[in-house]
């Protein structure tokens, strides 16, 4: 099954006035239904795949998705009651097949013969939405969707095809319900969190004059993808973002004296990615990026004694931007200071340690707290790290210093 949690989903839709949910994004498919929405969602339009929560927690899951994702939907989630729609790609089970002939027969007494859409029909599948809410008495519900997801045109289809439904934007208890992870999430995360940090120690040994950003990537991503291997999973993906020197955006730089090295890195653990930086340099630093390194291990300090359950994004932020005040940084304003982190679309996920916000810090959080400072014809100086909000406080999933690291010795050290 899905990492959805469906007694807090029950709270949150029964606080929002919500007979259900009814979700088309891919990610929040797989997050609810605990399988891969298919390969027609690469079309990026709601129907592809859809799942369908209701508020009743006793009320079971509803899917509907295309007839090449259904195995993997059956075999990893036996329970959802699944819809089935054709999709473009011609598939046949060629058991006892020996010769062309036999294949026709084959196509008819699998229910897999007549024609395909050119990608997949979206009238089918709401046909199909219909008549699971229908059978369970949702035919003329108030009902969530994810419009932070869905296409314009798709969701005025939508409308005009149940039109006895009252359709509200959804996006907000989604999110709320992403925010707080399951103990398999959790898992997840750290998992993507230590094999980043592994290839963070292999990328800092290549760390010489004249690695280049592509080789400090490659050595990385080996890392990485090692560190996985050797600790007993696979990794789904992976991302960074590393600098070298004074240009930020010169994918040719290479690594001289004295030049500092950003890398915001993360890996993918069954689609959740982690989040985490660190600063490197050959040599020593100027005392201009000494001192504002200090500024942001300062900030990050403060504003990781302001996590805790209760309080708010906004207050880690504030107190981060005051510390950043008090040494000397009266015109740096950042945006954010970090957010929560899982497996929803791109890297950074709501809700975040930004100006003002008011939502607040909840036990089984996972968050990225991180204090960045950019600078052209300079150079990027990071810290971040990825972070489990507990009942006293938080658990650090990385165990790597968060010093600016000098490796022009025998042994890394920090530029004090």
């Amino acid at each position: 099954m899905g990492d959805i949690d469906r007694k807090r989903a029950e709270r949150l839709m029964q606080a929002a006035g919500l007979d259900a949910l009814v979700l088309f994004q891919p990610e929040a498919f797989r997050y609810a239904i605990g399988a891969p929405a298919g390969v027609a969602t690469m079309w990026g339009r709601a129907g592809a795949a859809i799942a369908i929560v209701p508020a009743d927690s006793s009320v079971s899951l509803g899917a509907v998705a295309s007839d090449h994702a259904a195995g993997m939907i059956l075999k990893k989630a036996p329970s959802v009651d699944l819809r089935i729609h054709r999709i473009w790609i011609d598939l046949v089970d060629m058991n006892g097949a020996e010769t062309v002939a036999d294949i026709d027969p084959l196509y008819k007494r699998s229910g897999r013969a007549g024609s395909r859409p050119e990608t997949f029909d979206r009238a089918a599948s709401y046909n199909l939405l219909f008549d699971i809410l229908k059978e369970r008495n949702l035919a003329r519900g108030r009902i969530g969707v994810d419009l932070e997801f869905v296409p314009a045109a798709d969701f005025e289809a939508l409308k005009h095809a149940l039109p006895n439904i009252q359709w509200v934007d959804g996006s907000e208890v989604l999110r709320r319900l992403r925010a707080v992870k399951t103990s398999l999430e959790i898992e997840r995360l750290r998992r993507a969190a230590s094999a980043a940090e592994g290839g963070l120690a292999r990328m800092m040994e290549l760390i010489k004059p004249g690695a280049s950003v592509s080789d400090l990537s490659a050595a990385w991503k080996v890392g990485a993808q090692d560190t996985a291997k050797a600790r007993g999973f696979a990794l789904s993906g992976h991302w960074d973002f590393i600098s070298v020197g004074p240009d930020l955006s010169d994918m040719s730089a290479i690594v001289t004296a004295g030049a500092v090295i950003k890398a915001d890195v993360g890996t993918l653990v069954d689609g959740y990615s982690s989040d985490g930086a660190r600063t490197f340099s050959h040599g020593p630093v100027s005392s201009l990026a000494q001192d504002i390194f200090k500024a942001l291990e300062s900030a990050f300090a403060v504003g990781l004694e302001e996590i805790k359950p209760g309080n708010s994004f906004g207050a880690v932020h504030q107190a981060m931007l005051m510390s950043m005040r008090r040494d000397g940084l009266g015109e740096y304003y950042r945006g954010h200071f970090g957010h929560s982190v899982g497996g929803s679309v791109g890297i950074k996920e709501w809700p975040f340690f930004s100006a003002d916000n008011p939502e607040i810090i909840e036990v089984d959080m996972v968050i990225a707290l991180e204090a960045p400072f950019y600078g052209e014809n300079f150079g990027a100086l990071m810290i971040e790290d990825q972070f489990l909000v507990t009942s006293t406080g938080v658990d650090d999933m990385n165990t790597m210093p968060r010093e600016l690291v000098d490796t022009s010795g025998d042994q890394p050290k920090s530029v004090r």
